[in-house]
């Protein structure tokens, strides 16, 4: 009697399979929708940034006193001088201070305005949600004007404030520039503070409300913590408008000696480039978009560490 044996004839090792391709359907249209967007963001982001790099290392030289000029290359020379330049940091300093005092006064008032038209205990929502909003429709340069003659003792309706207090003085004007500003954007910062409000969820107000929680706590435990992600939105946007202060100092220069060409960053790239020093302006320009990221980005890291806590 022989028994039979089963021999097992597949191969030792067999190779694993091949992860199949996951096919992406309607590629053209993902093409076709996504393209303009990208060539809008090469043509008028990366394409302006890079030129601008390139500008910024180039340096003019002359054969002789009167020789033809021509740009060669130089390195980071451009950028040597603007870490001399006591003026340019100057100015940065000035905006830092504009931004250190401006900035949370804005954003708290846009909170407080935000906050009350949330209420249920105001009335005429849609009045006031216009009236606070209705300023940021005025063109920068506009309402630096209007409030430039507001400000001015020999123009103004209200001569007896300017007349004793110069508001266009060099120990005023900064802060005069920070309540055009102010009373610009803050119907604009409340605007997404708002739009945040209207997406909480009306049922934990109710239960907050069957807590025996008043709307002071309301807002304060249940509101402000839940629109955080709006709040640091707002607190980026206006770090970095605050860096590119440039309309409303440019208008003051009609109204105060103390604006002077070189009053804010962007003034004196603008005054440098019309010098013309392209290269030198390019190299300012660039440390300033370094600044203002460096500032953005350590903002938001500290805002995720206040939220982790």
């Amino acid at each position: 009697m022989t028994a039979s044996v089963a021999v097992d004839r597949r191969p030792a090792s067999t190779p694993p399979e091949r992860p199949r391709r996951r096919h992406v359907p309607h590629k053209g249209a993902i093409v076709a929708f996504t393209a303009p967007f990208i060539i809008l963001f090469l043509l008028f982001y990366l394409i302006p940034i890079g030129y601008a790099v390139w500008q910024s290392m180039l340096v003019v030289e002359r054969e002789g006193t009167f020789g033809e000029a021509r740009e060669v290359f130089g390195g980071f020379a451009q950028y040597a001088l603007v870490f001399q330049n006591t003026t340019f940091w100057s100015s940065v300093g000035r905006v830092a201070l504009f931004g250190i005092v401006q900035v949370p006064v804005m954003l708290g008032l846009a909170l407080l305005f935000a906050l009350l038209l949330d209420s249920p205990l105001i009335k005429g929502r849609r009045f006031f949600r216009l009236a606070f909003f209705v300023p940021y429709a005025v063109p920068g340069v506009i309402a630096a004007i209007m409030w430039g003659f507001l400000y001015s003792p020999n123009l103004s309706p209200f001569s007896g404030v300017t007349s004793r207090v110069d508001f266009l003085s060099a120990d005023f004007v900064l802060w005069s520039i920070a309540n055009v500003v102010t009373w610009v954007f803050v119907g604009y910062n409340m605007l997404i503070i708002y739009s945040t409000l209207l997406a909480i969820p009306t049922d934990i107000y109710e239960a907050a409300r069957l807590d025996g929680a008043g709307q002071a706590r309301i807002a304060w435990s249940i509101k402000i913590p839940l629109i955080r992600p709006a709040l640091v939105l707002t607190g980026v946007l206006s770090i970095i408008g605050t860096l590119q202060l440039l309309a409303e100092p440019q208008t003051f220069r009609s109204f105060s000696s103390a604006v002077t060409s070189t009053y804010t960053p962007n003034m004196m790239i603008y005054a440098t480039s019309a010098v013309p020093n392209v290269s030198l302006a390019a190299a300012f320009s660039v440390v300033l978009a370094l600044a203002t990221f460096v500032l953005s980005f350590t903002f938001l890291r500290l805002s995720r560490r206040g939220n982790q806590s």
